[in-house]
């Protein structure tokens, strides 16, 4: 772990520079590293993560064992920033699915810049706009569309956010992000390559065709990826326009309070 250099997360980046000063002293450059798990379900929220790179998982996990993936979150976003609705266990156990680096802050030192930050508050108010279209858009998607249309769209996101058409995703991985059997999985790659738009290899290593692969998925992609866009796009100045002094004092956390 090093102290947080440069600021590679749109989230922090909106910031300006008084407020992300709130934060800076706190923050460290991690690696993110693949398969990791940053947070379990049920577990107190201890840090909130800002990627610079990379791609992690949020996944519901059931009572039967089985598994699936609520949203993802790269650069754009942030793992953790509900922590400043109160102490409260988390929801979802968000898990790396490609490697890559984050700044990590202890969440009750962002709660406590949050409190005494409009722009942050602005920005996570932004951030959990985006998280909702994702959940509410993925919750109709696993409800009306196939699940090989639903397996592209999930391909596409993470190419979203690794900027690379290679993407470090075994069957077993893709298996736990969709909630459905291994055996699905195999058949729905097969159909995949067939219409080209993905080449894998036994490294597990998925290389996709943007184009093919966008033309096999719903329109759940775009539609998510357009309306998040736009809420950065049309909020982008808005952060900077309402800031403020802030009081850079801030107390000393007991234990007592962490979240």
């Amino acid at each position: 772990m090093t102290p947080h250099g440069g600021v590679g997360n749109r989230l922090l980046s909106a910031l300006p520079a008084s407020d992300l000063d709130l934060l800076r002293p706190e923050l460290e450059t991690i690696a993110l590293d693949q398969d990791a798990v940053l947070s379990w379900a049920g577990d107190d929220i201890e840090y909130v993560f800002f990627p610079h790179s990379g791609a992690i998982s949020l996944m519901i996990d059931m009572a039967d064992g089985h598994t699936v993936a609520t949203a993802v979150i790269g650069r754009e976003g942030a793992v953790g920033t509900l922590s400043v609705l109160g102490p409260s266990p988390s929801a979802n156990t968000a898990v790396v699915r490609a490697a890559g680096t984050a700044a990590r802050i202890p969440a009750s030192r962002f709660h406590a810049a949050f409190g005494r930050s409009p722009a942050i508050r602005h920005a996570v108010q932004n951030h959990v706009r985006s998280m909702l279209i994702q959940f509410q858009l993925g919750s109709a998607c696993n409800a009306l569309h196939p699940v090989e249309a639903r397996m592209a769209r999930w391909l596409l996101q993470l190419r979203d956010r690794v900027d690379h058409d290679v993407l470090p995703l075994t069957q077993q991985a893709l298996s736990q992000i969709l909630g459905v059997r291994r055996t699905t999985v195999t058949l729905l790659m097969r159909n995949l390559r067939a219409r080209g738009a993905i080449r894998s290899d036994r490294r597990g290593l998925i290389e996709i065709d943007r184009t093919r692969l966008a033309a096999a998925a719903c329109e759940c992609h775009s539609v998510m990826r357009l309306e998040v866009e736009e809420i950065f796009s049309t909020n982008a100045d808005r952060s900077r326009a309402t800031a403020r002094p802030v009081d850079r004092r801030i107390p000393e956390i007991e234990s007592g309070d962490a979240m």
